[in-house]
């Protein structure tokens, strides 16, 4: 009864923040803040300014894990090559599955994967394209299941718990076009098909879509296992293409500010236990990102 009515009163939020006069309030008051908080902006490399401004050019940029350098990346993710075979391939019970997630007790005992995702260096460049202090949502370890289910975020969408969003995907194996890449629509086309379709939220099946732009327009993230795909999600189409030859297995970690424009989609992806235990293992910069929630938006100075 309570998620049905929690369910519900999110429905009802969401109509209410797609109010015109609202949602331009909601901008402005977005901008106000990136435009005060652009000299406490971290510095970056040349490469990752790069990657940043294409992702904000392009809606995507295309790395690896070998290109990044990270120091805690080989140990992340040779735990996560170790978890793959721990994944079942079904959930029993349950119709029309696509894809099946790590538990949050294997995402615990396999720590390395959270904290890969609260890396100083990732927060910096997801900052410095959010333009505000960032929140991290978590890491999530997906099965993509092979099989000709096509729901949910196998089509066409764009996120819209902020108003940017930022996500990094890491590809255990080897994707290639018939394993599910991560397929997207370039950013100014992706504003142009949302003009043409009227579209505000919700997912759009493929017919749909072919009628707005041809499937020749669509780009696929293919790659070598440790390929990395940095989208700017909540401003370009996109989805998981569904995979016909083999099941998919990648690593997602989602970010947001943390001053998401629909707060009450985001939840934390683990328990405030989880969270606790996490944030004695990182600095105070990735503590106020992991605990975002309690910390606030300027926390060091407010």
């Amino acid at each position: 009864m309570g998620n049905l009515v929690k369910q519900t009163s999110n429905k009802i939020l969401k109509r209410i923040y797609r109010i015109p006069p609202l949602q331009r309030q909601v901008e402005l008051s977005y901008q106000a803040a990136v435009k005060q908080h652009v000299e406490h902006l971290p510095m970056l490399s040349p490469k990752d300014l790069n990657l940043v401004e294409t992702v904000k050019r392009e809606g995507v940029a295309i790395t690896s894990l070998d290109a990044l350098s990270i120091p805690s990346s080989k140990k992340m993710f040779e735990v996560s090559q170790n978890l793959m075979s721990q994944i079942p391939k079904s959930i029993p019970g349950t119709k029309n599955e696509y894809v099946v997630h790590a538990s949050s007790r294997q995402m615990m005992e396999n720590s390395e994967i959270c904290l890969w995702g609260l890396d100083q260096r990732i927060l910096n460049i997801a900052e410095n394209y959010l333009g505000l202090p960032v929140a991290f949502h978590g890491a999530y370890f997906r099965r993509d299941i092979a099989n000709n289910i096509e729901d949910m975020s196998r089509l066409w969408h764009i996120d819209i718990e902020d108003l940017r969003v930022f996500k990094v995907i890491i590809y255990l194996q080897d994707v290639n076009e018939e394993n599910g890449p991560f397929e997207y629509i370039p950013l100014s086309l992706s504003k142009q098909v949302a003009e043409k379709l009227k579209y505000r939220h919700g997912y759009v099946k493929s017919q749909r879509m072919e009628q707005a732009l041809s499937d020749s327009h669509y780009q696929s993230c293919t790659g070598k296992a440790g390929t990395v795909v940095i989208a700017a999600t909540g401003s370009v189409f996109h989805r998981g293409k569904k995979p016909i030859a083999s099941d998919r297995f990648a690593l997602f970690f989602d970010y947001t500010s943390r001053l998401p424009k629909l707060s009450f989609l985001n939840q934390y992806s683990m328990t405030q236990e989880n969270l606790h235990l996490l944030s004695s293992k990182v600095s105070e910069s990735q503590r106020q990102s992991l605990l975002w929630q309690e910390n606030g938006f300027y926390p060091e100075s407010n």
